[in-house]
């Protein structure tokens, strides 16, 4: 499951399948933020991996994927919409695998910092993709990150972390949570266009980086997620990457974690 799988894998070929969210079907695109940097345990711990395990495939068979997210709420994680795909590519509000983990906290997945909780239940957004999962239990001594009830304006920096891989060729995801920043492009009704800025301007979103969060780091305050990743060109590349915003549907996420 990553962005708007294969989106970054074959563009034509899978344009359509990327564009409905291949994620539940094939590994998805979005990867470990390519050319981006590792980051040190204990930053951004907000940042979450979730990994699924025994997703049905339309064979009868099994496969795994994975998607990144944000923790917004103690028992609630933000992340792609196509991320919970039937093996038909239909977004649903339930976990499609077997088994789906969330890994809060953790940058180095090797270790044992964070802590590990499992979703329980799914809403998707009815305007863009991108879906809330719902944890077993609640996230204690992780400060979620902070939603923005304004959106940003273009040219404005914005820090990306995820668990992706670094390139569209053969991708696999990251063991290690990787970070970039971004330059605001553009604002959409329901999207947010990004392109690279540092270390690199070919920094970008790979497979598995779907629902990566994208987010303001103002000089006094915490961060203020503004977009969760969705999908872009193969990665690495310097164009737009396209992400859903989160500011104009902020009743729809409160109501949901009520739900």
């Amino acid at each position: 499951m990553s962005r708007t799988l294969v989106s970054r894998l074959t563009k034509s070929a899978l344009a359509l399948a990327v564009a409905a969210g291949l994620a539940a079907m094939i590994a998805g695109p979005a990867a470990a933020v390519a050319n981006g940097e590792i980051v040190p345990e204990g930053q951004y711990r907000f940042s979450v991996k979730l990994t699924m395990t025994g997703i049905p495939t339309a064979d009868g068979g099994r496969r795994d994927s994975a998607c990144s997210g944000a923790l917004i709420a103690p028992q609630w994680v933000v992340t792609a919409g196509h991320c919970f795909r039937d093996y038909t590519g239909t977004r649903v509000e339930r976990p499609v695998a077997d088994l789906t983990t969330a890994t809060v906290g953790r940058a180095d997945l090797s270790g044992d910092n964070g802590t590990v909780r499992t979703v329980v239940a799914v809403r998707q957004s009815p305007t863009n993709d991108l879906a809330l999962a719902k944890l077993d239990a609640p996230v204690r001594g992780i400060a979620p990150v902070a939603l923005s009830k304004r959106a940003p304006k273009a040219g404005d920096l914005v820090r990306l972390t995820g668990y992706g891989a670094v390139d569209s060729v053969a991708p696999t995801p990251s063991t290690v949570l990787r970070t970039g920043q971004f330059r605001v492009t553009e604002i959409a009704e329901s999207t947010i266009g990004v392109t690279g800025h540092q270390p690199a301007a070919d920094t970008s979103a790979c497979p598995y980086d779907s629902g990566a969060p994208y987010f303001l780091e103002p000089k006094y305050g915490p961060p203020k997620l503004i977009s969760v990743e969705s999908f872009g060109p193969g990665c690495p590349h310097a164009d737009v990457e396209t992400t859903s915003r989160i500011d104009n549907i902020l009743g729809w996420i409160w109501q949901a974690m009520r739900g």
